[in-house]
């Protein structure tokens, strides 16, 4: 916790409007930043993938569920693993109470893992989530949206990830990749990654505004506390 200063009301609300005019400044500065996000340019997308869900197999055109906007989770979650990413289980926890309010807004929310389905189906029974989950094994999806590394690649410490080459500690990666279909094309419109996912995680806006903050700084890296949900 940062050493307190105490004053008195008349100082505490003088500081406080301070603080505020940069709240005010950063707000905009932010609207900008989407602003300048929503005209990316749009690159199509050239290949068919197909997955493995609750609904059988479908394309990505298909997961759109006749909406025209699409947002798939890239989660951590190989194929053998014992559970999912602690961290993507973090920011998964926010994503059921999101659906019907995207959906309202003409967004659908699905999460993808390269592990086979039944895995993905136990893990998420585990959680208590009922999102849309899909198996990408099988294709290239997470190959190509940079988010599943090969072994020599990995080894090497020369991994594609965030739009830069360098070490990675496993073979799957967080991400969250972005599409829009129109005239029965889909086309891919943004993705991000690492600290570009911090905006997704609700949970994190409530310490930033406590006195101790995201109190990270002590910790081997800063998400280092973070457990699966049933296990706090």
């Amino acid at each position: 916790m940062n050493p307190k200063t105490v004053v008195d009301h008349d100082q505490w609300v003088e500081a406080r409007k301070q603080l505020l005019a940069r709240e005010k400044e950063f707000s905009r500065l932010r609207d900008e930043l989407a602003a300048e996000r929503r005209r990316l340019p749009w690159e199509k997308v050239g290949k068919d993938y197909v997955f493995h869900g609750p609904d059988g197999d479908e394309t990505l055109a298909q997961l759109f569920a006749g909406r025209s906007q699409l947002i798939v989770y890239h989660f951590m979650l190989g194929p053998g693993w014992e559970e999912g990413c602690k961290a993507c289980s973090y920011l998964a926890d926010h994503f059921d109470p999101m659906i019907p309010h995207l959906a309202a807004r003409d967004v659908s929310l699905v999460v993808a893992s390269r592990a086979p389905l039944a895995e993905l189906q136990a893990f998420r029974a585990r959680m208590g989530w009922i999102f849309k989950w899909v198996s990408a094994a099988g294709n290239d999806f997470n190959w190509d949206y940079h988010v599943s590394f090969t072994p020599d690649a990995v080894e090497r410490g020369e991994v594609y990830y965030n739009y830069a080459t360098g070490p990675f500690p496993v073979g799957e990666g967080p991400g969250v990749s972005v599409f829009a279909r129109e005239d029965g094309e889909v086309y891919h419109t943004y993705s991000a990654y690492a600290r570009g996912l911090d905006a997704l995680i609700g949970t994190y806006q409530f310490p930033d505004i406590a006195p101790k903050g995201r109190d990270e700084d002590a910790l081997p890296f800063a998400m280092e506390w973070v457990r699966h949900h049933d296990r706090y």
